[in-house]
């Protein structure tokens, strides 16, 4: 078994009992102490569990609510989305994901002709269908209520479609560009899209940057552009001299 498994199959129990012992947790894998430990000192290096003396518990999710993920930081969500938006052209098909900050690109594309917008956020597509947009939404399981989806099955439906671009939020990046991700359920979308997209793109907001997430999936090397209120140093530029930097 691989260690991915195995944190894999350790979360999941925690998340059920509340609570393992690391004996209980040898028993269940077939592996050594000394196996189980270091698995669960990666799992506290990515402030997945708490350790205590003998056994370990989940760390409980903390995240922000949805609702107050949209309000936060939502003038320069704004100036970001309109950047976005001045990016696509008619006719265009694009890929926008399920984050409060893509959103904001759906109000600005109403007036936009023979538009075609792929996207995992059943909100923003009921939004872009009123005004006319032609929308397909990627199926999935509904990871944040009322609107978010995701899930393998949605990462193997993005691949059904090619599009001219796709524009991606994030949980986090480090100041030379490398992205962070909190999960992994949405790396898999991520990729699928990026794979077949002519150009992707990353929206920050300045309260993402220097967040630290468990993944590091990709870096600004691997997509066309990054649109940000944040000014990215001269040296992250120059790591990434084919990534255009647009700053709102």
């Amino acid at each position: 078994m691989y260690q991915k498994e195995r944190l894999e199959r350790i979360l999941d129990f925690l998340n059920r009992n509340g609570y393992a012992t690391v004996k209980e947790l040898t028993e269940l894998l077939h592996y050594s102490t000394a196996t189980v430990n270091r698995d669960l000192n990666a799992l506290e290096q990515m402030k997945k569990i708490k350790r205590s003396y003998g056994g370990a518990e989940p760390v409980k999710d903390t995240a922000v609510p949805l609702p107050f993920r949209y309000e936060k930081m939502k003038a320069a969500k704004k100036r970001i989305g309109k950047a976005a938006a001045a990016l696509i052209e008619d006719g265009d098909t694009v890929f926008i994901d399920n984050s409060t900050t893509a959103q904001y690109i759906g109000r600005y594309l109403t007036e936009k002709k023979n538009l075609t917008v792929i996207t995992n956020n059943i909100m923003l597509a009921s939004f872009l269908a009123e005004a006319g947009v032609t929308v397909k939404v990627l199926g999935g399981t509904i990871v944040e209520v009322p609107s978010m989806i995701a899930g393998p099955e949605t990462a193997e439906q993005a691949l059904r479609y090619r599009t001219d671009k796709a524009f991606f939020a994030t949980y986090g990046i480090s100041e030379d560009g490398v992205i962070q991700a909190d999960t992994d359920i949405y790396i898999l979308l991520e990729k699928a899209v990026i794979s077949r997209t002519g150009k992707a793109f990353y929206l920050v907001d300045s309260d993402k940057v220097g967040r630290q997430g468990a993944y590091l999936p990709h870096t600004l090397g691997d997509v066309a552009g990054v649109i940000s209120d944040y000014p990215f140093s001269l040296a992250c530029r120059a790591s990434y001299p084919d990534t255009a930097f647009i700053t709102v």
